[in-house]
């Protein structure tokens, strides 16, 4: 019992990081709706599997050699399992002066850990950035210099599945945290994320904004900045352990099967009927998506911002699988700049971690008109044909209404495992017959004595000429497949396309995954 006063004293300064803001920073805390950190942890962490690092790290002061008070940290940092598998974990603690920069504590490298271990990372944030108070502390201003942990979070974006949740009040750095993930995601009431907050926009540029107003998930969410919202903490610690499920814990491993609970070869009739023969008809897209992936498997990602394209994780016979499919509800499905970003992180979260794509593809073409021009549609729809060529991925695309122009050339990609088959709705082209019509045959249309009914006879014309069998015929599109049949089809190319992963396992070539 040699060490014994050390080990109560070491139980003691343990008990008192416990305690973390002390009562009135707890009660608080619980005051504006959220939960602490260590209440956090205790609902995403498999039971008693939490390590905490760097727990009685903090700010002391004595008096001689005796302890007379303690303040942790404002974070809390460890390795835990989730779901069984080991994951790295940073949550900051609100209750120790508001998670502000200045107090906070060094407690180990997480990242540089998680990068050395090659293992998941959550931040879950409730921290402001930086504080004047730090100038005064110090007694002098500082260069804002390039943070190393900046440069190591980039580098785990290429190695590891990285996630963070806004849980407060987020500004500043922390704030750009939230995007330095390869899923973010953000609760109802009691979360908002901002680079400077209502002060700074009242000094900067004269006038008063609520936080709320500023960078709500109203704001965070249909602007891009935040991919999925929650109504409670509670469901969005779950959603985190659903969005890992997905995922490998590194570039070296393959994506992790479940067992399947659902047919393989399940042939669901509505398929056959999901499309309207009139093409200016609207269809549900997730019936498709239910119908054809495993039953509830479906996980959607940034559901109200770019909602053109539809995208998220599933399985396909318990096998990860990345998801696209155009929401002919919204805009009629054509590709406008926000949806092209979404879709681009997409293609890379996906590409990063070697998840099958699968696209089902009803892409009218990219969005026209003054609006998508100011946006700058044109360079947007380069950055995707860039981003699309440069993927590796196994791809299988179902065509099941419309491919036209260039956003409809990206349906596919050149070389790589590849299979696309279309269904008897399909129907493309360079361009659409309306209006393509009107174009091409300008000078007939406006010289006939009925330029109206000229113009109806020439689309009448070339439409008979647009059935996809005539394609098929010259050997134009693979195969044109009876709807019910997706399913099976997709089971079967991604079973195979698991011996073509193993040969990609690892980082992948070229520019990698961009927040």
């Amino acid at each position: 019992m040699v060490w014994q006063s050390e080990v109560d004293e070491l139980k003691y300064r343990q008990q008192l990081a416990e305690e973390m803001g002390g009562p009135e920073g707890v009660e608080r805390q619980h005051s504006q709706g959220k939960l602490t950190i260590r209440q956090r942890i205790a609902i995403l962490a498999d039971p008693e599997s939490f390590r905490e690092i760097g727990k009685i790290a903090g700010a002391a002061r004595y008096e001689g050699d005796q302890l007379v008070s303690f303040t942790p940290g404002n974070s809390v940092v460890g390795l835990c399992t989730i779901n069984g598998r080991k994951v790295f974990l940073n949550g900051g603690d609100f209750t120790v002066r508001g998670g502000a920069a200045d107090a906070a504590v060094r407690k180990g490298d997480t990242l540089r850990m998680a990068l050395e271990w090659r293992l998941p990372y959550i931040r879950l944030l409730d921290a402001s950035g930086g504080s004047v108070r730090t100038f005064e502390q110090i007694g002098r201003t500082y260069l804002p210099d390039a943070n190393p942990g900046s440069a190591q979070a980039e580098r785990l974006l290429h190695v590891a599945p990285v996630v963070s949740a806004v849980m407060g009040s987020v500004a500043g750095l922390p704030a750009v945290d939230a995007c330095m993930a390869h899923f973010n995601l953000m609760v109802k009431g009691t979360s908002v994320i901002f680079p400077g907050g209502p002060p700074v926009v009242k000094a900067a540029l004269g006038y008063d904004i609520t936080k709320e107003e500023l960078g709500d998930w109203h704001v965070a969410v249909f602007h891009g900045m935040v991919d999925n919202v929650a109504e409670t903490e509670e469901e969005a610690l779950g959603i985190i352990k659903l969005f890992l499920s997905y995922m490998p814990n590194n570039v070296w491993e393959m994506p992790p099967p479940v067992e399947a609970s659902d047919d393989r070869n399940r042939r669901d009739q509505e398929l056959l009927s999901v499309i309207p023969r009139d093409s200016r008809k609207t269809y549900d897209p997730y019936q498709i998506l239910n119908s054809v992936l495993d039953h509830d498997s479906f996980f959607e990602i940034s559901p109200f911002y770019g909602q053109s394209r539809i995208i998220g994780l599933g399985r396909a016979n318990g096998y990860p699988v990345g998801v696209m499919i155009n929401n002919c509800r919204h805009q009629g499905g054509s590709m406008d700049v926000a949806a092209g970003q979404k879709v681009i992180r997409f293609l890379q979260l996906c590409d990063t971690f070697h998840l099958p794509m699968v696209y089902f593809a009803d892409e009218p073409g990219f969005m026209p008109g003054i609006e998508a021009q100011k946006q700058g549609i044109v360079r947007a729809g380069a950055k995707l044909v860039a981003a699309t060529c440069v993927t590796k991925m196994p791809w299988i695309t179902f065509i099941i209404r419309q491919l036209y122009g260039v956003a409809g050339q990206l349906h596919n990609r050149p070389g790589g495992m590849y299979k696309r088959v279309a269904w008897p709705s399909g129907h493309w082209g360079s361009m659409h017959i309306e209006g393509g019509a009107s174009a091409a045959y300008r000078r007939e249309i406006e010289t006939a004595p009925d330029p109206e009914a000229k113009r109806e006879e020439l689309e009448k014309r070339l439409k008979a000429i647009a059935s996809p069998f005539r394609t098929a015929e010259a050997g134009g599109v693979e195969d044109i497949i009876d709807p019910r049949d997706t399913r099976p089809i997709l089971c079967d190319f991604i079973e195979t396309a698991q011996e073509i992963i193993k040969t990609q396992l690892g980082p992948i070539t070229g520019p990698g995954f961009q927040p």
